[in-house]
């Protein structure tokens, strides 16, 4: 595993695209503080860069570096969550201005999966992820139905998990500091 971390490292440090598996379904992944990087995603998936993207932490603690004031009750949501869930925040820091949406939010998860808590923590940042697919078409939920212009457009395909089948995307919550909690994704 630490030589598939190395490889991606080495992409997302350099703006590239890699495709990595998730604790949910695989990914299109770069770095979330890289704009140009961010900006090949949504060229890749020929998705409105209006249309806003995920972005994977492996800790509380780098969650609290890319918000400027989680919410008490997403401390709840997490810990009584049974499934990947991502909330978005109010204000996010630190991150890509093209990666936060029109109304200042952006969506992060904190990831629950060994590769990529690894590799997020040994790169530093974040990473943008987004599922391995041309918007509009159906999420792949294994390795064998990404489409190949997305194989072929990212400059690293991870090379693990490829034969395990995919999970569900995660539960999506926007959490507001003033409006409360609303659920976006089942």
């Amino acid at each position: 595993m630490r030589e598939e971390i190395d490889k991606a490292i080495a992409v997302l440090k350099s703006g590239g695209l890699i495709v990595y598996p998730t604790d949910t379904v695989w990914g299109i992944g770069c770095d979330a503080t890289n704009a140009e990087a961010v900006k090949k995603v949504y060229k890749l998936k020929q998705r409105q860069d209006n249309k806003a993207l995920i972005c994977l932490v492996n800790n509380y603690s780098m969650l609290e570096k890319h918000v400027d004031n989680v919410p008490k009750m997403a401390y709840t949501i997490l810990d009584i969550a049974d499934k990947p869930t991502t909330i978005i925040y109010d204000a996010p820091a630190g991150v890509a201005e093209n990666l936060i949406a029109e109304d200042n939010t952006l969506a992060i998860r904190i990831v629950d999966h060994d590769f990529c808590k690894k590799l997020i923590r040994y790169l530093g940042r974040p990473i943008v992820s987004t599922s391995a697919n041309i918007a509009g078409k159906p999420t792949p939920k294994s390795f064998k139905e990404i489409d190949e212009a997305i194989l072929k457009g990212v400059d690293y395909v991870v090379n693990l998990q490829q034969q395990k089948n995919g999970g569900n995307p995660s539960t999506i919550i926007k959490l507001s500091n003033t409006s409360g909690v609303k659920i976006i994704r089942e």
